[in-house]
């Protein structure tokens, strides 16, 4: 069974999606209940979640280096 893909660092963005590991409220309310296959399509989830963030991410806040 997998382990919780929380990561203590729990802040929910305005969709109710955690800032730390990507899951929505209700999928971590779900977890410890959930099967396997659940558990694995919510981790898939989650990380569809982070990718986008962090790509959202870098196109508003791209990194200037000062040595260019």
């Amino acid at each position: 069974m997998s382990e919780s893909p929380c990561v203590r660092n729990c802040c929910l963005d305005q969709q109710d999606c955690c800032l730390g590991c990507g899951r929505l409220v209700q999928e971590i309310i779900e977890w410890h209940t959930a099967d396997v296959l659940r558990r694995e399509q919510i981790l898939h989830l989650a990380a569809e979640r982070m990718a986008q963030r962090e790509a959202v991410a870098v196109v508003m806040h791209p990194v200037v280096s000062l040595f260019e």
